[in-house]
């Protein structure tokens, strides 16, 4: 994670930030989230069955994939020096764009979009958050999140 003063975030706007390392989904994780989620669709679970759909194969929940953007901005993000905290602040837009099948590596890009400091010591960041599908043109998923950082 890239950190500058709160004075440099604004001059972050727009640009685009070094990319997070690769992540594989096998079948584990895929697993592991279903359990977590109660959500035991044969597309995410059954090998052979999800075999016979038009992804050949079981496919990551897309809200595994969403739940993996606070690791991956902790990689990939930028973040005011000083932050005590930062705690999800929301999310403006959310799509998904192509399913993750099993066994593919994901990252991360990330672009700051805004800075606000809502109050004294706390600044929202809007960031612009797209998961790449190593070997896929589409991304798995593009959003705009919002967390708010605590800072001294």
């Amino acid at each position: 994670m890239l950190t500058v003063s709160k004075e440099e975030l604004p001059e972050y706007i727009d640009k685009n930030l070094d990319p997070s390392p690769w992540l594989m989904i096998d079948q584990s994780m895929i697993n592991t989230f279903a359990d977590a989620t109660r959500d035991h669709q044969f597309i995410h679970v059954d090998a052979e069955k999800a075999a016979q759909t038009p992804f050949g194969a079981t496919i990551a929940h897309g809200y595994l994939t969403l739940s993996l953007i606070s690791s991956f901005l902790g990689e990939c993000g930028i973040a005011p020096e000083n932050t005590v905290m930062a705690i999800n602040y929301g999310s403006d837009k959310v799509r998904f764009l192509q399913p993750v099948t099993v066994n593919s590596e994901v990252r991360a890009h990330a672009q700051l979009l805004s800075v606000l400091e809502k109050a004294p010591g706390q600044i929202l960041l809007k960031t612009k958050i797209s998961i790449e599908i190593k070997g896929e043109d589409t991304p798995a998923l593009v959003a705009e999140i919002l967390a708010l950082f605590f800072v001294q």
